[in-house]
């Protein structure tokens, strides 16, 4: 059995029920996380719609709190999350303004990890980190059958 993401009448994705499942728990950690609507909605019939309007926010605030942190487990724990979130962005036509998000992050960097040897870490170069979600995202795209 599989399950479907769909924008209108195209498929996004088609994972197994498995997979379907984590990453519908996934996206509701985020949604809390980030105090947004991913624009995912419910699973009914093995179907579920996504909004794109909705969905284009909750991928630019995503990418924006995955730039605001260095911490190693955090990105960790959300690097897969956020590289399978590009490739249904990507799939649905989604901008993402890749010179502002790796530009260094307006405010303070949130949940810093500090290392007792040499001090606070630095974050990564905007234009490493944005390189890097982008090819973990063609990587996963390769898997991700529509």
């Amino acid at each position: 059995m599989s399950q479907y993401f769909d924008l209108g009448d195209e498929t996004l994705w088609n994972p197994s029920n498995g997979a379907s499942r984590m990453f519908q728990r996934h996206v509701s950690v985020f949604e809390a996380e980030l105090e947004l609507s991913s624009g995912i909605g419910p699973m009914e019939n093995d179907e579920c719609q996504i909004d794109p309007a909705v969905f284009e926010t909750f991928v630019n605030a995503l990418l924006a709190l995955h730039r605001r942190t260095n911490h190693a487990i955090l990105l960790a724990l959300s690097e897969g999350f956020t590289a399978t979130v590009l490739v249904l962005a990507e799939r649905a036509g989604i901008r993402v303004d890749w010179p502002r998000l790796g530009a260094t992050p307006e405010g303070p960097f949130e949940d810093v990890q500090v290392s007792a040897v040499i001090g606070m870490s630095a974050p990564v170069d905007g234009g490493a980190w944005g390189a890097g979600l982008r090819e973990r995202a063609r990587e996963l795209g390769r898997r991700m059958p529509r």
